[in-house]
């Protein structure tokens, strides 16, 4: 099990993000969720995870993690965390 820890650093809407997350996820074996202020959302239910994502409200500068279990956990915190970098939505 890998969990990593983001924090957002841009101020926009998370829906975008949210979908890409959910079809990233998608990709993979293994088990993926967001864990934001203490509630855990499985990625990988598709549309009711993006509106789970969203009901969040996650802001700019705060913190939350990304937590992948299975057989290509590394590869999955890779490319989400490439993903958010590249949308510069994180920075390292």
């Amino acid at each position: 099990m890998i969990k990593k820890q983001f924090n957002i650093i841009k101020n926009t809407g998370f829906a975008r993000p949210a979908t890409l997350l959910v079809k990233l996820s998608q990709r993979f074996t293994s088990d993926i969720s967001l864990e934001y202020q203490g509630k855990t959302i499985n990625l990988k239910h598709s549309a009711k995870s993006i509106m789970d994502i969203m009901s969040l409200s996650i802001r700019p500068g705060t913190k939350f993690y990304i937590k992948a279990e299975g057989i290509d956990e590394v590869q999955a915190i890779q490319l989400i965390q490439d993903y958010l970098y590249k949308e510069k939505l994180i920075n390292y």
